[in-house]
């Protein structure tokens, strides 16, 4: 034989070698997919004209994202515009709210923290912007132990003597401030000298807080005395009751003494301090 001869018998033999292996491999391949899709038809001849569409099997969805099987999107919270702050909240047995204004004050805030703490009791603190920027710890202290803290406007303005628009940044402002400080934006919020208007209210409402006013005013700011401010806690406390003091704006050292003589005293007394929930429409 040939050498020309004996070369192309070779290279004849390697095709027909290759071929063959190329039929088993798309055989292998067939039964691994009829195994997935448990799709066991033969393939049919494709009929003349416009070819009809192919019926898509389970296995063409398994690289596509599965939706719909999260839980439901919760429809969102409503505020309800109010015409007046409530004076005092609800509840059962003999609760009450400690409320503490115009702060937080690194000289009086962490002593009054100090004390709830001592006494593991919650209370709210109606904070301003202004004041927030330079006690940013006292806030993530105060969302660390469970107080609530509400919007007091930025700057204690009188709101009834400013626009809507300058209402709207004053409020608007503090909440972005604690949101940032505290983890969560305002849910309560309390005008400066308790004096509201409209205005206040339809904000408030819009930036999905609600006014909270208060039933005993310890008249703290005036300073008159430790053992008279609390004696008017002790006095006016009653079931539902809110309680008003000051933790900044100035000397609050009578402040921090009277609430380390009448917590014990409430206390005592069976009553329970306590935060607000919100009631969304």
């Amino acid at each position: 034989m040939k050498k020309d001869q004996l070369l192309t018998r070779l290279l004849t033999r390697r095709r027909a070698l290759l071929a063959g292996a190329g039929a088993v491999g798309a055989a292998a391949t067939a039964g691994v997919v009829t195994a997935v899709t448990g799709d066991a038809r033969a393939p049919s001849t494709p009929a003349a004209g416009p070819q009809a569409r192919r019926p898509v099997t389970s296995s063409a969805y398994r690289l596509q994202p599965l939706t719909g099987f999260g839980p439901p999107r919760a429809a969102p919270h409503r505020t309800l515009v109010r015409r007046e702050a409530p004076l005092r909240v609800s509840g059962r047995g003999r609760t009450l709210v400690l409320t503490f204004d115009d702060g937080p004050d690194p000289r009086y805030t962490p002593h009054i923290l100090d004390t709830l703490a001592k006494y593991d009791v919650r209370a709210m603190f109606f904070v301003c912007g202004q004041m927030v920027a330079g006690g940013r710890n006292l806030l993530a202290r105060m969302a660390d132990e469970g107080h609530v803290v509400g919007n007091h406007t930025w700057s204690h303005p009188l709101l009834t003597r400013l626009t809507r628009r300058q209402i709207r940044s004053e409020m608007e402002r503090t909440s972005d401030v604690i949101e940032d400080a505290y983890g969560q934006r305002p849910e309560w919020f309390r005008a400066p000298y308790g004096a509201w208007n409209r205005a206040a209210f339809q904000i408030g409402a819009e930036l999905g807080m609600e006014p909270l006013a208060w039933t005993v005013d310890t008249l703290d700011w005036a300073t008159p005395g430790v053992r008279t401010i609390a004696n008017r806690v002790e006095r006016g406390a009653a079931p539902g009751v809110v309680v008003l003091s000051h933790d900044a704006g100035g000397d609050r050292s009578q402040s921090v003494r009277a609430l380390r003589r009448y917590l014990p005293e409430l206390l005592d007394s069976g009553y329970h301090v306590t935060v607000p929930r919100r009631n969304y429409a």
